[in-house]
Parts: structure tokens; C-alpha cells; sequence
């Protein structure tokens, strides 16, 4: 149950009553929510989440413990600003809100320990969740066979890890990737805080592509954690912060374009600019690294390329991650790359935009929903008779392979930086 928290004191609310005034309520939006689809609660929906958020900011409620409820239950898919034809920035709104309902109530003791644990203390460092990984790294199977006396939640954490934890040694990549051949382009790399460790594949798979391209690939070493996870659940402060040690670490102005895979990362990085507006500092640097950020699909359809050398003769379905989709516009990018690999069979995949239930903390946080929406997406990627999965963002990697496990699949998921690291000659174990 949510409850004021004891030492709060009444603030302002700083849901943005201007983003708020733009909603026209037409309900549009309620056919692409995955929440109104699954439950056909109006509350449940981007138009009914804004209208109690609207009764919040006017005074006119507070947040009470059903309010709440339908809020957290909201994925931030942003699948309602695809669909709003007023422009309404949901996204902004939820954050607000959330930041707002951290100051001022005190959260059932299971969801403090889940945000304190992982979001706070675990995912945004690297060396933290290597030593975490380690005995599942070293005695997998037992570790996973033990796995029934754990809490529920850790339970459903360790379900989500990759069978085989890559090898982080085979993928480390220097500080400098040179360019094969002559050197076109100078770029940046964002590797992330999970993505180092349990994608270090695609970032060495990422390199690689962009090298194989032209690019000379800058990984800098003093990087971190970008924030997403805390913008997206009521510590856009510690945001602000992880954003800040990021714009030290990184130089806009010496590279092309700073390289991101991991949509959750690359929206996220796309808003330093508003995210660090007020700070005056830092809001120009801010402002410069959002024009620099891509994605590497979208850094990749825009320069001139190489042809690949190699055949990938698989069926392949492409899934639309949230923030990669809704958040950032990029659909067409990644599959004219896929279609461009010689050999490979690009196949449809129903309701690709749709979420695959994953969404940061979400599929720990709100475990029932999560599952209704991973199942609707395992429905569909096996109806697609697709041996490979390709999609852009680590939670959607580590949930559909989860999906596909438990229904004894042998389709396996991979970004689509892998196949096209494939394409060019690289050998990924």
C-alpha cells in the first residue's frame, strides 16, 4: 500500500499543467496502450492516467493509493505519442508525476528494496554486477537449479539472465577501435552500465560494424550509467547526475556522432538536453551531446556503406523496441539494414510496436503484466516461424528469450548489430 510518506512535506506538484493543457482527451491513444488493451480500464490508459494526473496537479486528489496503481502500471512505451495527433509529451507528464510520488509517499517495503537494490545500487555499475554474476558465471546450473528458495522477485531476475553469460574477456574492446581501411568517420560509443556486461557481444559486435564502415570508434573509459532506469521511475535527480558524469567523459564536439545500441539508452540521452535545461553549466554541452547521440542503425542508413561479404541464411523477425519506435521515430532503419544481408529472409512479426512487457524494472515491478504481454509476444514470434529475433534494446533481448525458453523454443534473440557483425566476416561465438 502506498502511504504519505512521514517525513514528507507538502510540495507543488511539477507535472507540467502546459503538456497537460494539450491533450484534447479524443482517445486515440487507448487503442495502441498495451494496459488499456490487455485490462479496458479507462484509468489504465494514456487518456485516464492524464486526467488523474490533471485532478493531482489541480489539487483537486492527491495520490492516494489508486492513483498510484494506475500510474505505476503505466510501461512509459510511448506507444500513445506515436498515435496522439495532438502531440501530447506522455512521456514528460509520467515523469513528473513519478518524481512527485517519490517525494511524497512512501512505497510498499518490496518496492523500495527492488529500486534501492537494482536501480539504485546494482545495474548503474558495471563492477557491482559482474560480482553479482559471478557465481551464476561460475555454477550456473546449480545457481539456477537452487533458484526455488529464493524471494519471488530475485527469482524472476535470475530467469531473465542469458543461459550462457558471454565471455567479457573474448568482447573487451580498447579504447580506440581503429576504422578498416581509410578513415571516414570518428564516433563514440556508449557501452552501458548492463550492456558492458551482459551485452559486451553487441558493443564488440557494434565496434566492429562501425569500424568494417569507416568509422575510428572512440569507447571513452570514464563513461557510466545514462539514467534512464531513474528517469523513468522518480529519480530524474540521480539522472541528472549520471547525465553530467557522461558529458565529462565524452567530447561531442571531436567525434561525428556518439554511437548508442540500447534504445532505452539513446531516448534517454536524445533528452540531456531537457533534462539538464535548467542547469546552466551544463545545458549547452547537454544540448550539443543530444544533436550528436544516434542510434546505430540510424548512425548506419545515414553514411555511405561498405557491402557485406557474408551470407546469413536465416528467417529472421524484427521487434520493435519501445523507446527505439515510439521514443526515438526508428522503424524502417533497422530492417532496410536486415534486408540489405545477403542470404538472411526478413519475415513479419504481428503487432511488432506492441510492448514485449520488459520496460526497465517493470517486468520485476509488475511481474502479472508483464507476463500477459511477454506471452502475446511469444504468440507472435512463433506464428512468424522466425529462427532469430532481432531487436535494439537489452531488456527486450533478455525478456523474449525468456518468453522463448519457457515454451521450449530454439529461436534465439539477438540485436541486429550481431547479424550484421556476422555479414561482415566477424566471428561471434
Amino acid at each position: 500500500m502506498a502511504t504519505p510518506r512521514p517525513d514528507a512535506k507538502p510540495t507543488q506538484s511539477t507535472i507540467p499543467a502546459d503538456i497537460l493543457r494539450t491533450c484534447i482527451h479524443c482517445g486515440l491513444c487507448t487503442s495502441a496502450c498495451p494496459t488499456y488493451l490487455q485490462l479496458g480500464s479507462e484509468t489504465d490508459s494514456p487518456r485516464g492516467r492524464i486526467h488523474l494526473m490533471n485532478a493531482v496537479q489541480q489539487g483537486k486528489i492527491g495520490w492516494t493509493e489508486e492513483v498510484v496503481r494506475h500510474l505505476d502500471l503505466c510501461l512509459e512505451c510511448r506507444a500513445c505519442e506515436t498515435a496522439c495527433p495532438s502531440g501530447v509529451h506522455y512521456s514528460k507528464l509520467l515523469e513528473a508525476a513519478r518524481d512527485d510520488i517519490a517525494r511524497a509517499y512512501r512505497r510498499p517495503f518490496r518496492e523500495r528494496v527492488i529500486l534501492k537494490l537494482f536501480r539504485d545500487m546494482l545495474f548503474p555499475y558495471p563492477g557491482r554486477l559482474r560480482l553479482l554474476f559471478l557465481p551464476v558465471k561460475l555454477f550456473g546450473g546449480l545457481v539456477r537449479k537452487a533458484s526455488g528458495i529464493l524471494p519471488h522477485d530475485l527469482q524472476r531476475m535470475l530467469a531473465l539472465l542469458p543461459e550462457t553469460l558471454p565471455g567479457e574477456s573474448r568482447y573487451r574492446l580498447p579504447a580506440v577501435v581503429p576504422a578498416v581501411g581509410p578513415r571516414r568517420y570518428r564516433v563514440a560509443l556508449l557501452t552501458g552500465c548492463i550492456g558492458s556486461v551482459l551485452f559486451a557481444r553487441t558493443n564488440w559486435a557494434t565496434a566492429r560494424v562501425l569500424a568494417h564502415n569507416g568509422c575510428e570508434v572512440i569507447i571513452p573509459q570514464e563513461q557510466g550509467c545514462c539514467g534512464a532506469l531513474h528517469l523513468h521511475s522518480g529519480a530524474s535527480e540521480t539522472t541528472r547526475k549520471f547525465a553530467r558524469r557522461n558529458l565529462e567523459a565524452f567530447d561531442p564536439k571531436s567525434v561525428d556522432a556518439v554511437i548508442v545500441n540500447a534504445a532505452g539508452c539513446g531516448s534517454t540521452v536524445k533528452e540531456y538536453g531537457d533534462v539538464l535545461a535548467s542547469d546552466p553549466r551544463w545545458a549547452d554541452k547537454a544540448a550539443a551531446f543530444s544533436v550528436k547521440a544516434k542510434d546505430i542503425s540510424e548512425f548506419l542508413v545515414e553514411i555511405q556503406r561498405r557491402p557485406m561479404v557474408r551470407e546469413v541464411r536465416k528467417r529472421v523477425a524484427y521487434h520493435d523496441a519501445c523507446h527505439l519506435a515510439h521514443g526515438q521515430g526508428i522503424r524502417s532503419q533497422p530492417r532496410r539494414l536486415l534486408s540489405e544481408v545477403p542470404g538472411l529472409e526478413l519475415c513479419d512479426l504481428r503487432d511488432s510496436e506492441i510492448c514485449c512487457g520488459s520496460a526497465g524494472l517493470y517486468n520485476i515491478l509488475q511481474p502479472e503484466m508483464a507476463e500477459r504481454l511477454l506471452e502475446q509476444k511469444v504468440d507472435a514470434v512463433l506464428e512468424s516461424g522466425a529462427e532469430l529475433i532481432a531487436t535494439g534494446n537489452p531488456g527486450c533481448l533478455m525478456q523474449i528469450a525468456k518468453g522463448l525458453r519457457e515454451r521450449r523454443s530454439t529461436a534465439r534473440v539477438v540485436h541486429p548489430v550481431e547479424i550484421l557483425a556476422e555479414a561482415y566476416g566477424e566471428e561471434l561465438s
